[in-house]
């Protein structure tokens, strides 16, 4: 009886950049949804566009920018055009620039942090404490060319007996098939999909938006 109260899980597509996939992940009432502004990304959208996408979605998720590195220019363009809910931060930023980025823009902030061994959990004290959510993602190989959105899982024991953040959002890998496990065993009840609901590196598609929204949800 008890797992009838578990709330079912919350879901962020990442990597939206047209009208039609984003008006699927809305109608299958996502929390949040991502758009990619890093131009090494090819799911990367210029701020024009993000400010479109974001503008229809205003109200029905909430709208998360993606940035790596941003410098403080860069930080005011983005909260001028896109208005975010929230922005995710994915490249090296510091917990003092997480702190400052919070300051400077007024917006919630969510750091992502990639995971291969045990020993990477170990700055995230310091970003829980400067972050307003944290996400974790498969460490980039060393030869990647993007800090996330690689496809890649890593290992979930890491995460087993963690007293982790409350609103801790899992990443890497994930898709339709490996969700529901990935939600049993490490416990979080928020999951970030890009790759895994793609036909191709930045094409969303919406019939596996449309799997994954149902594999997570009813896992619970």
């Amino acid at each position: 009886m008890a797992a009838a109260n578990i709330p079912p899980a919350r879901i962020k597509i990442c990597g939206l950049s047209t009208e039609d996939t984003l008006d699927a992940a809305l109608a299958l009432g996502v929390d949040w949804i991502g758009l990619v502004h890093f131009p090494r990304s090819p799911r990367h959208v210029a701020l024009a566009r993000a400010a479109a996408l974001s503008s229809r979605a205003k109200d029905r998720a909430e709208r998360v920018v993606l940035l790596v590195d941003p410098d403080n220019a860069l930080l005011a363009g983005v909260v001028e055009a896109v208005d975010p809910d929230l922005i995710q931060l994915h490249g090296q930023e510091s917990p003092e620039r997480v702190a400052a980025i919070r300051a400077l823009t007024g917006r919630p902030v969510m750091k992502a942090l990639g995971l291969a061994v045990p020993a990477d959990l170990a700055p995230l004290a310091a970003y829980a404490a400067v972050a307003d959510r944290i996400l974790l993602d498969a460490k980039a190989p060393a030869n990647a060319g993007l800090p996330g959105g690689n496809g890649r899982c890593f290992d979930w024991t890491i995460l087993a007996d963690r007293d982790l953040p409350e609103g801790t959002m899992l990443s890497g890998g994930l898709d339709a098939a490996n969700v529901p496990e990935a939600l049993a065993r490490t416990k979080l009840n928020a999951v970030d999909v890009s790759s895994g609901v793609e036909s191709a590196p930045g094409v969303k598609d919406p019939g596996r938006i449309a799997a994954f929204v149902a594999a997570a949800r009813g896992m619970r």
